[in-house]
């Protein structure tokens, strides 16, 4: 299993979508760090998993482009999907687990957006997003975040979370307690 793992990555290039993903290294995260720390350690949980999905994979790492990079340089619709032979089916799923913008430059709520990427959802955007949050649940150290965080992925990621794989669940359940916890002892100190 480990060497046929070994062997499919291989064939997977992932190079230039690093180099798209570094525009995000301007961008800062509350905790430290910049965004594009934040896509490679999303790559970093599939990889963990032993997710091969190559456009899975590519996705991960340019996941945050469109709300983080928007109007950058070199990042736009045709220049992603003409990256490689996969660049138009990476582009679908990095906008599938974008929050909508409507007319007047409005967010699609979080609760919505969540749920709407959980409920209809493809199979590669919901493992793509409990990759998300699994990072999101490790790298922050913003009390405010991570209680929102634990907030909503207790009601509109963990119902569904099973279902879609079960090790991450195991572990996005272990990660919410454990925060759950640590925000309680904050609160206690």
């Amino acid at each position: 299993m480990q060497s046929d793992w070994v062997k499919q990555l291989a064939g997977v290039t992932l190079a230039p979508y690093i180099s798209k993903a570094r525009a995000l290294i301007g961008v800062p995260r509350r905790s430290g760090g910049n965004m594009f720390r934040h896509q490679i350690m999303t790559l970093a949980v599939l990889l963990d998993y032993l997710v091969i999905d190559s456009v899975l994979l590519k996705a991960s790492i340019i996941h945050d482009i469109a709300e983080d990079a928007h109007g950058m340089p070199g990042l736009s619709r045709d220049e992603i999907k003409n990256i490689d032979a996969e660049g138009e089916q990476v582009y679908d799923l990095v906008m599938e687990v974008t929050r909508r913008v409507d007319e007047h430059g409005r967010k699609e709520p979080k609760s919505r957006y969540l749920k709407r990427v959980m409920e209809s959802g493809s199979s590669r955007a919901k493992i793509l997003k409990l990759a998300d949050r699994i990072s999101n649940l490790v790298s922050w150290d913003d009390r405010a975040f991570i209680a929102r965080t634990v907030a909503e992925t207790r009601e509109y990621i963990l119902p569904y979370a099973h279902a879609i794989n079960a090790d991450m669940d195991r572990e996005l359940r272990d990660l919410v307690a454990s925060r759950e916890r640590d925000l309680q002892s904050d609160s206690r100190s």
